[in-house]
């Protein structure tokens, strides 16, 4: 008899992005995320970090001070770092991350062709970008679904 106890689709590609999250060098926040095909294979992958041919070292990652001063004006977010990362066509794909995406994230979402957004977390839910990106998404017809807190071990 098989294994009964086995992971879903949701909880590996969402366990993808959390362990793509841990990639990020940013102190505060680690994003990650997974896109997935209609053949549940995965066609992108990414994190929140600098660009990739610029030595973190030498830019800030505090979270307040002069915007300057800030990693705000520096890092790429998670999304648009898995779009660039894509191996694939993303025009009906599934994104799993681990932090719903803000507005500008979400313009490229829809740009691509993403049809539906798979989220863990959503602490800036009333911030003005996340708010416009609900609007966004509510005007794009793209599917939005929260996932609860996952436990992967391991072994």
């Amino acid at each position: 008899m098989k294994r009964l106890d086995y992971i879903s689709w949701d909880e590996y590609f969402m366990g993808v992005a959390l362990l793509s999250a841990k990639r990020s060098k940013d102190p505060g926040t680690q994003v990650g995320c997974c896109i997935v095909n209609d053949e549940n294979k995965i066609i992108g992958i990414g994190y929140n970090g600098v660009p990739r041919v610029i030595n973190d070292d030498l830019l800030p990652w505090d979270r307040t001070g002069a915007y300057l001063d800030t990693k705000y004006p520096y890092v790429v977010h998670a999304e648009a770092n898995a779009i660039l990362n894509s191996t694939k066509d993303l025009k009906g794909a599934t994104i799993y991350v681990s932090l719903f995406p803000c507005n500008e994230c979400t313009k490229l979402l829809i740009q691509s062709g993403i049809k539906e957004i798979v989220y863990m977390q959503d602490f800036h839910h009333d911030d003005d970008n996340v708010v416009a990106s609900r609007k966004l998404l509510e005007l794009a017809g793209i599917k939005t679904r929260q996932m609860k807190e996952i436990e992967v071990t391991l072994k």
